[in-house]
């Protein structure tokens, strides 16, 4: 089996981890325009040999895992390049834009939209960890448009490493994801902002930081060569939930102002069910 992975940071070298464990006989190749990530993936083991894209002409399978604006360039070459049993698939965090850039490529069917639901907050080749996505929802899109065959070849990959398969229209996934991740991010980057624009004395920031802080902004030490594109691609949704977020925090404000607690008592009381819902989902996974 040879696997090639193009971008070699959390994602795909975590997936070469575990495609190697499970696969002992695999070999898995390392495309990456950074020397240093391609000699630290091979000095961590992440990957076994150095590549480029004119070489995936004879993969089983090609991970494509660079940044979103990225990943429209690099999808239509690997496609012009793969032969006719290789099954090539993406894993950022949009899907409409990444879909519509090789809708109309006539290796079409050896291409699977996907997005695993898993990471951290870690970016490069010593990011990837082993059994990162084990447990973890792996959203396609537009399955039908993928050759059966290669499909199951996918698929089947994917629930040897642990993943959970869910089946999402492009837009759809673009919406959802825009508040449960993008959001997310954005507001974890803000919140360091402020904090940062705030307490010039850093040592303070540290002294008084606590557990909640440190989950809470976590994100914000996410990459911006990584996210930016991210935003851009999926800008419509983005702004869509953050006039939503927005809109709750000034009304948050506006019952301070008011003094009006008990509503402030009433609103977070409402989202408390959020335990529930993440507790149910954590059952489900």
């Amino acid at each position: 089996m040879k696997i090639y992975i193009v971008g070699i940071g959390l994602i795909g070298g975590s997936m070469g981890l575990d495609i190697k464990t499970i696969y002992p006989e695999a070999i898995i190749y390392g495309v990456d325009n950074n020397e240093n990530h391609l000699q630290q993936a091979l000095a961590l083991g992440v990957i076994d040999e150095a590549a480029t894209l004119e070489n995936v002409s004879d993969a089983d399978f090609v991970i494509v895992s660079v940044p979103v604006d990225v990943a429209i360039t690099v999808l239509p070459e690997v496609l012009d390049l793969i032969g006719e049993n290789t099954i090539v698939f993406e894993v950022g965090s949009t899907k409409a834009p990444i879909c519509e850039a090789v809708s109309s490529h006539p290796k079409r069917r050896n291409f699977i939209a996907t997005h695993p639901i898993a990471g951290t907050e870690f970016s490069g080749p010593s990011a990837a960890i082993k059994g990162l996505f084990q447990g973890k929802t792996n959203i396609i899109c537009e399955v039908e448009r993928t050759a059966f065959k290669l499909q199951e070849k996918a698929l089947d990959l994917f629930k040897a490493i642990g993943m959970r398969i869910r089946y999402m229209e492009p837009k759809s996934h673009d919406k959802h994801i825009a508040y449960v991740s993008h959001l997310s991010h954005i507001s974890s980057f803000m919140l360091g902002k402020t904090v940062i624009n705030k307490e010039k004395d850093e040592q303070d920031i540290f002294d008084m930081a606590g557990s909640g802080f440190e989950s809470t902004v976590r994100l914000a030490k996410s990459s911006p060569a990584m996210w930016t594109p991210i935003f851009k691609q999926n800008k419509v949704q983005v702004i869509e939930t953050l006039e939503e977020y927005i809109s709750n925090l000034t009304q948050f404000k506006d019952l301070l102002i008011k003094e009006d607690y008990n509503a402030i008592f009433e609103e977070m009381q409402s989202v408390n069910k959020i335990k529930e819902i993440l507790n149910g989902m954590n059952v489900t996974k």
